[in-house]
Order: structure tokens, then sequence, then C-alpha cells
């Protein structure tokens, strides 16, 4: 599970994720992290959060956010703001990297949700956008369907995902989804020890897995800003 200051990255989408609050920290009410993404990296894919309100708020480089019908772009100390059931989707367009600080509320289990996004990267069972393999994706959509859903038609999308996951699970990659939590207390993350998985030092070599990064050089720009405007 997520700790403060863990490090995620994904070779593929071109983003990094540096944990600051878990849902343990705030009781489920919030995740907050920095996301880092490459020069012209992007998210996977649009999607919306059915019960979640998300908030970016830049810290450095220039963010493109696709918001419901609008475009937004988006530079140090502006915020963008999604409300639930919202489609969105961003990218980094400028040719330095990007920082923002993402903030979730409530959690759910969107920790989770990060790191099995980055482990089908790292696994290789990601398309080259980044998106999921199909019988991966229908794994993923089954088992996170309160946290993220299809902006269009996710009855339909839910239907037409079902058999698919009933493959992949013939196939034995469901494996991965057994160890998560599942029911009413499914946001619960399991307690992590004070620094534990933290390890101090240099960016790591060849064979240290990307979870223990340190991300050290992120923290000047992480510092809080002022919320500005919204641009339009």
């Amino acid at each position: 599970m997520a700790f403060s200051g863990q490090v995620l990255d994904n070779q593929v989408s071109g983003e990094r994720f540096v944990f600051h609050t878990h849902a343990d920290d705030s009781a489920g009410e919030m995740l907050e992290f920095d996301l880092v993404v490459d020069p012209h990296g992007r998210v996977p894919g649009g999607h919306a959060h059915p019960a979640q309100r998300e908030s970016f708020q830049v810290l450095a480089g220039t963010m493109r956010f696709r918001k419901g019908l609008r475009t937004v772009t988006a530079g140090p100390g502006d915020q963008v703001v999604v409300e639930p059931g919202t489609f969105h989707k961003f990218a980094n367009v400028g040719d330095e990297p990007a920082v923002v600080r993402v903030r979730v509320e409530p959690a759910l289990r969107m920790e989770q949700l990060f790191e099995t996004v980055v482990a089908l990267a790292a696994d290789g069972r990601t398309l080259p956008s980044g998106m999921p393999r199909p019988l991966d994706l229908a794994l993923f959509m089954r088992q996170f369907d309160q946290e993220v859903q299809a902006a269009v038609a996710p009855g339909l999308v839910r239907a037409v995902m079902t058999p698919l996951a009933w493959m992949g699970e013939r196939r034995g990659l469901g494996r991965r989804y057994r160890v998560l939590p599942t029911g009413a207390a499914a946001w619960r993350p399991t307690p992590v020890r004070p620094g534990a998985g933290r390890t101090p030092g240099t960016r790591p070599g060849p064979g240290r897995p990307a979870s223990s990064r340190p991300g050290q050089r992120f923290a000047r720009l992480a510092r809080p800003h002022s919320n500005g405007p919204e641009r339009r």
C-alpha cells in the first residue's frame, strides 16, 4: 500500500507519482500526491470518477486539461477542479517536466489503482498508449468500478467488459487483484510503520524497484503555491 514519500514511475505513460497524504492519514477523506509528467506525457485515457472530486494545482510546467467539453491550459499557480462524474484527461504540452499537486476526495482505492497501473506497465501488460491490454483492462475496470468509469455509456462498456474479464480470469490474469481489499472498507490500506519502505540515498541503480525512488529532486518544485484562477 502507498505511504507518504513513496514514488511510483510509469515508464510507458511518462508519469511519476510522489505520495504525500494517503487514505490512512486522512481517515479515507483524501489522497494527495505530486504528479510529475514528462514532456509531452499524458494520462493514458480519458475517464470519469463517479464519486470523487479531483483538483489539480500546477506547480511547474504547462498542462492542458480536457474537462467535459472545455479545454483548459494551466501554468504554475493555476488550479483545475474536476467534479464527480465529469469526463477529463490531461497532458504536459511543454518541453519541460510538469509538476502537478493532485488531491482526490474521498480517497477510496485510488492508491491501489495507481499501483496497479504502474505494475501493469512494468509487466508489459499495456499498449503503447499506456492503456492496459483488453483482458487486463476488463479486470481493472471491474476491480475499480467505484473509482473510474468510461466517460460515455458506462453501463454498456461494463456489459462489453464482462466476458473479457471472464476470459482474463481463465488465463490467470486476475491473480494480481486477489490481495486488494473489497467491500465497505475497501479504501482502508494496510497500516505501514512510520518510515517503512523509505530508502534514503540517491537514484536507484538497476534492479531496484521504482517504488523506492526517493524523488528528492522534485522537492523544490513541490512547495505549496496559492491557488490561482482557472484559465479558460
